[in-house]
């Protein structure tokens, strides 16, 4: 079985936890960014609303294809460049951290440990359409 998920809007990367200090206790405390534990959710809810409680076993295949927006400065000419992908993003997000998010956040969920996955592509592209589709595949099914 393969698993097949489009996630709207531009690729989000996993930012690391932050840390701060609590004035009224004293102690020193994690937290997750706001824009991480929302993409984290969006990808959960997206996966449960299309596979529900179905998780994958074994060894997985992972392939990641990030669409990113196009900067709004960019010319015509170098806009169809973009379009034929002969102008691929160079950019932030990097690739192993929008990885990293889609594994943590299907963790448990679509496959019980990420270190099942021992196949990964990813690529990016300029789209008009933001957005990123993410494909899991049993290996044993090939």
């Amino acid at each position: 079985m393969k698993i097949q998920l489009t996630i709207p809007g531009k690729p989000v990367a996993k930012q690391r936890a932050r840390i701060f200090k609590n004035k009224y206790t004293g102690k020193i405390m994690p937290y997750t960014p706001k824009e991480t534990t929302s993409y984290a959710n969006l990808i959960k809810t997206i996966y449960i609303n299309k596979y529900g409680q179905h998780k994958l076993n074994g060894a997985l295949r992972q392939t990641i294809i990030a669409y990113y927006p196009m900067p709004k400065s960019t010319s015509k000419k170098k806009r169809i460049l973009m379009l034929e992908d002969k102008i691929r993003p160079t950019k932030k997000p990097d690739y192993d951290n929008v990885e990293k998010i889609f594994s943590d956040s299907l963790e448990g969920i679509a496959f019980d440990n990420d270190n099942q996955i021992v196949s990964s592509k990813f690529d990016k592209y300029y789209s008009d359409n933001s957005r990123v589709e993410i494909e899991l595949k049993q290996l044993e099914e090939e």
